[in-house]
């Protein structure tokens, strides 16, 4: 039924709910999923046949059909990334600073890597506050009018120029979360840890799963998308 030779990519755009079991083996699938099914399995050392098996499990026909991004109007995907991704970000980044911040006050004398993730955190926040407003205000408004009249003039001519700065993006803010990852063991509190401690970590950890999401809707749905309506026509 699988082809372990097809890129963990194609599994996430063909069938949706794959990424939930890739979210939990760590396979990334966003911007790292040119990766062979086969390659991405044994890059983390479990069994290609463990993951087949997950996703035996999770599919089915029901679930399979839902969100079909692959076929709905770009302008309905553009606006489900705004309202559900962007929103969460706009929300998660002042809470999460503030909680770290917080943390690291506290803490970071007997945990001094605290000090590298305030770090990481700022350059992440500020990438993507400037990430999401080039979106919003150039690239997706554009994606609406290819979308709805044609439209291919722009200041920046082909959109391959803007989404390939976005991707460019994308991977630094991968980059950053697993970094962040690596120096906080796996967002692991230390068992002396306050409330607080435990939050931000557990905050950092559905943080990166959305973003995950969110850059695996726009990398492989979006953005090859946008650039095929452009050239018809052409």
């Amino acid at each position: 039924m699988y082809d372990t030779s097809k890129t963990v990519r194609e599994y996430a755009v063909e069938i949706p709910q794959s990424v939930r079991v890739f979210e939990k083996l760590g396979i990334d699938y966003c911007c790292g999923g040119g990766k062979s099914l086969s390659e991405a399995c044994a890059q983390i050392k479990v069994p290609v046949e463990q993951v087949l098996s997950s996703l035996s499990a999770i599919v089915t026909p029901e679930l399979n059909g839902a969100s079909d991004w692959k076929q709905a109007p770009l302008s309905d995907l553009v606006d489900h990334i705004v309202t559900k991704h962007h929103a969460y970000v706009k929300q998660e980044l002042p809470r999460l600073d503030l909680l770290l911040n917080k943390v690291a006050g506290k803490h970071a004398e007997k945990h001094p890597e605290l000090k590298r993730v305030l770090i990481v955190f700022g350059t992440m926040r500020d990438e993507l506050n400037s990430h999401l407003l080039k979106e919003e205000q150039i690239l997706f408004p554009y994606i609406k009018q290819l979308e709805s009249n044609g439209q291919r003039r722009a200041m920046f001519g082909s959109v391959r120029n803007p989404i390939h700065m976005m991707e460019i993006e994308h991977d630094s803010a991968g980059e950053a979360l697993r970094e962040l990852r690596q120096i906080t063991n796996q967002f692991t509190a230390p068992e002396e840890g306050c409330f607080s401690y435990k939050t931000l970590y557990q905050g950092l950890v559905e943080f990166e799963a959305d973003l995950h999401q969110h850059i695996h809707l726009e990398n492989n749905i979006l953005f090859p998308r946008a650039i095929e309506l452009e050239g018809v026509g052409k």
